[in-house]
């Protein structure tokens, strides 16, 4: 079974709903839409597959924590994590207070060591942990991305550091980094549309289940010999 934090929209509503239709029961985070989450729910139980939203907040350590227990008496031990939480609070460099600073990170880097090491403790062979990055860990193409990048390239050293911590147990980890991808958050017809499509090889947005595809795969058996790896689905932002 899986659990995915932030999973009641964008990438995470598309990565539950991915691995329900490769045949996990699914487990997800959220903190306000409750409407969003019980969509998630009835999408997941349409495929046949049990699904559970736990209201959590990542950047509480006993919500985390929680979670990932509540997940396990429910519907058992997970043996995949989709570490997809985050803050993507971007703006100049000024701009940003020490409450912001602490917010960004205790959601998408404390979050997502936290909830690691509770899964990790669950996990069996043959276990995933797959976190969320962004394109901009490998290329950051102007201003305003100062906190969003430093957060989300935190994960990189927690990936491999958990691919080596883990792989005695077969248990791998690896990092998705998504580029402008067509969410409520960064719509494809949003105000900053124009610059980040440009930015792109492919001169496109990429979709949410383009990026859920590639976390299905990495949770899946033809993945046993990936692990502490990073794969870009960004339509070339990087190139």
């Amino acid at each position: 079974m899986a659990l995915v934090t932030g999973g009641s929209r964008g990438i995470g509503a598309a990565t539950a709903v991915r691995l329900a239709g490769r045949g996990a029961d699914v487990a997800f985070t959220y903190v306000r839409d409750k409407d969003a989450a019980d969509d998630v729910v009835r999408r997941v139980e349409a495929l046949g597959r049990r699904a559970l939203a736990l209201r959590a907040d990542s950047a509480d350590e006993r919500e985390t924590v929680a979670a990932v227990e509540r997940t396990a008496e429910r519907l058992g031990s997970p043996d995949i994590l989709v570490n997809n939480a985050a803050v993507g609070l971007l703006g100049p460099l000024d701009g940003f207070s020490p409450a912001d600073v602490d917010r960004v990170l205790a959601v998408g880097v404390r979050g997502a060591f936290l909830a690691s090491q509770a899964a990790a403790r669950r996990m069996g062979p043959g276990g995933r942990i797959i976190t969320i990055g962004t394109c901009m860990t490998q290329r950051v193409p102007g201003p305003g991305g100062t906190l969003y990048a430093t957060a989300k390239s935190a994960l990189v050293g927690l990936t491999k550091a958990l691919a080596r911590e883990l792989g005695g147990r077969g248990i791998t980890a690896n990092l998705v980094h998504p580029g402008p991808i067509d969410t409520d958050m960064n719509p494809a017809d949003g105000p900053f549309a124009e610059g980040q499509t440009a930015l792109t090889a492919l001169g496109r947005f990429g979709t949410a289940d383009e990026v859920a595809s590639m976390v299905a795969y990495l949770a899946g058996p033809e993945a046993s010999y990936v692990t502490g790896a990073e794969f870009s689905v960004d339509g070339g932002h990087a190139a």
